[in-house]
Parts: structure tokens; C-alpha cells; sequence
């Protein structure tokens, strides 16, 4: 088995300023549905990583950590290497063992200005994060206490909470959950999260109007090429038939 190589890169690869900002202006939903069915998959993280508080948000380039498990020594040094707007993304495999992140880290990267943290493992101090105003999003609460003995890695490429994240890709994050966008795809995910978002307001309209959206969505066509039969009654009806 090839052993880890300890390594911070102390530069990432940056997203177009003018992307970003349009990014920005939308949901975890919107820049999901503009990945595609696949990729949008691919590039979402689970149900399990939820924001410390609610109405919490962020968009910005990511700055990765690689933790050996009880251990947080690489999340020092991304903190150190972060610069205002970016988004911080620890993983130590997904265990709770050792926290990751805590208030004192996190007020630190508040005062330079950090977007948020996305914690694949444990985050404690939440309370004091709540009031502190700092977005986070952790899959596990433990105040387990880490070492800082390494071996560490920082901006290179990570798996956290089963989605790859490179050093520089666009993590968007809010209430509905987490989606990291590969730089390469940032324009086309932006594009496509305009179209959805527009034709969203349009699908408003029409059903303010009366329209049903069984019909708006097409869904009543399906239903009819699916050949699923419609019963006028009860379940009970449709048994005594």
C-alpha cells in the first residue's frame, strides 16, 4: 500500500470572479439540477451533512485538508493558506473520532474573511459557532479531542462525504444540503441553473393563473403512456372491483 505523502500547497487553481458571483445568486437546488441528472448527482453530498444553523449559506473556491482519522493538524494549516471567500473542505474519512473544527478555529477564519467550513467528520463548539455567525456544515457532533501529529495533506484532491473535491472547484452550500462544482464545469452549471431557475418563475406564473401542474409539467401525458389506470373512488372501491 502506497503510504500518504504529508504536503500543503499553499496555492489553488481560481474560479473566474465574474462566474463565482453569478454562481452565487443561486441555490444548492438550481446549481444541482444545471450539473445534470448524473453529474449533479455525483457532485452532491449526502443527506448527513447538515449546516450547524439555519439559514446558513456560502459559494467559493475550495480549499482542501486531509486528515488521518483523530487527527485535525491539516485543518491549521488550510486555515492558514484560506483567503477571504473561500470555502474550507476537511475530511478525516467521515469519523467522529477527534474534532475537526471548533469555535477557535472558526473565529480565526471569520476575522480573515472565510466563506464557511464543509466538515466531513466531526465539528464541536456549536453553540459558540452559532454565535459566532460562521456558516458550517459537519456531518457528525463530537468534542472528541484531536491530535496534531499529521500525516497531513492540504489543496489536493479529497473525497469528502463520497464526492471528489479538487483544490479551486465551487462549493455551494445552504439548508437544502451541499454540491461542489468542478471548475471546468462552472460555466455550463451556471448557464443551465439560469435556465432552470427562469423557467421555475415561468411554471409560478402559469399555476397562479389556474394551470394545473400535472399538466405544465407534462405529467399527465406520462401517466397515460405508463398506462396507469385512474380510479374515480376510494382504494377500497378499486379492491372490490
Amino acid at each position: 500500500m502506497r503510504p500518504v505523502k504529508s504536503v500543503i500547497y499553499n496555492q489553488i487553481p481560481r474560479p473566474d470572479p465574474a462566474l463565482l458571483a453569478r454562481a452565487a445568486q443561486f441555490g444548492v437546488a438550481d446549481l444541482h439540477g444545471g450539473l445534470g441528472l448524473v453529474t449533479g448527482r455525483m457532485c452532491l453530498m449526502s443527506p448527513n451533512m447538515r449546516p450547524i444553523a439555519p439559514g446558513q449559506r456560502l459559494c467559493g473556491p475550495a480549499i482542501t485538508a486531509w486528515n488521518f482519522p483523530g487527527d485535525n493538524l491539516a485543518i491549521h494549516a488550510a486555515l492558514h493558506t484560506a483567503q477571504a471567500g473561500d470555502v474550507l473542505v476537511f475530511t478525516n474519512g467521515g469519523g467522529h473520532q477527534g474534532a475537526l473544527w471548533g469555535d477557535v478555529a472558526c473565529g480565526f477564519a471569520k476575522q480573515k474573511g472565510v466563506a464557511g467550513a464543509v466538515v466531513h467528520g466531526a465539528c464541536r463548539d456549536t453553540d459558540a459557532i452559532r454565535a459566532l455567525g460562521f456558516p458550517v456544515w459537519a456531518t457528525h457532533i463530537s468534542v472528541e479531542q484531536p491530535e496534531k501529529r499529521g500525516p497531513a495533506a492540504v489543496n489536493v484532491p479529497i473525497v469528502a462525504d463520497n464526492v471528489l473535491v479538487e483544490p479551486g472547484d465551487i462549493v455551494a452550500a445552504d439548508a437544502d444540503g451541499v454540491v461542489v462544482i468542478p471548475r471546468a464545469l462552472l460555466a455550463q452549471t451556471v448557464d443551465a441553473a439560469e435556465a432552470r431557475a427562469a423557467n421555475e418563475v415561468r411554471i409560478r406564473a402559469r399555476i397562479a393563473a389556474g394551470e394545473l401542474p400535472l399538466d405544465i409539467l407534462g405529467i399527465r401525458n406520462t401517466l397515460e403512456a405508463l398506462g396507469i389506470e385512474q380510479v374515480d373512488g376510494t382504494w377500497e372501491d378499486g379492491e372490490a372491483r
